[in-house]
């Protein structure tokens, strides 16, 4: 049996946990009756510290694949976006939105969705309102990566933070190379992640769908744009 993996952007947080569930509950024990209240508080912290556990592991999954053009779910969640949109801060045109969201109990990490090398990597400010909402996507804290695959195609990721989350990891920086099977990034607590994609892109999945970061396959860039596969 494998041991369960935690991701490192939580280990600090872990251990800081750790240490406050014995200061807290060693001296409750000591100096404080009836017991029951020790028991309590103990069961409230120990189930704190499980949860967090919980959230910040870090499951192994390995893709192999071999059509390159194929895009792989970024993110664990539920596909809650599938439409053209106006993107106006990279490509200031019409593409595909796919948006993924993710709950408390989803893996929060974030891999890359295909192969190929990153141009932008940009972080902006914003609110923390549910990421549930259209607005979150232009609004709240995001963090904006944009791919070049080996075709000259050009997909963007944007995680973004929702009304708990308050802190986006961003791994991708300009110049790197993005591998499949790879972290792009972490995002603490609900959240989303956008993709926005040429709008000849050929889909396979739905609003409503459950998809697993770095398993299931989304999508399929068409490398000729002549062909568009969401006209009827």
């Amino acid at each position: 049996m494998k041991r369960p993996r935690i991701h490192r952007e939580g280990r600090v947080m872990i251990f800081s946990l750790v240490l406050l569930l014995f200061i807290i509950n060693v001296p409750i024990y000591i100096f404080v009756q009836p017991h029951w209240v020790f028991a309590g508080t103990l069961f409230l912290t120990a189930t704190l510290l499980v949860f967090v556990t919980y959230f910040f592991r870090n499951p192994v999954r390995i893709l192999e694949i071999d059509d390159p053009n194929f895009i792989i779910a970024p993110a664990d969640g539920r596909v809650v976006v599938v439409e053209p949109t106006e993107e106006n801060e990279y490509f200031h045109e019409q593409k595909l939105q796919v948006s993924i969201f993710m709950s408390p109990f989803n893996v929060h990490a974030n891999w890359y969705p295909i192969e190929g090398t990153v141009l932008v990597s940009e972080h902006q400010k914003g609110h923390h309102k549910g990421a549930w909402l259209p607005k979150s996507s232009t609004e709240n804290e995001r963090s904006l990566v944009v791919i070049e695959t080996p075709s000259k195609m050009q997909i963007a990721v944007r995680q973004v933070a929702g009304a708990m989350a308050r802190r986006i990891v961003t791994y991708a920086k300009p110049g790197h190379v993005a591998h499949r099977n790879t972290h792009l990034g972490f995002i603490k607590l609900g959240s989303r992640v956008d993709m926005y994609l040429p709008l000849n892109t050929e889909m396979f999945v739905q609003v409503g769908e459950h998809v697993r970061g770095n398993e299931t396959v989304i999508g399929r860039l068409q490398e000729d744009p002549t062909i568009n596969t969401n006209e009827e």
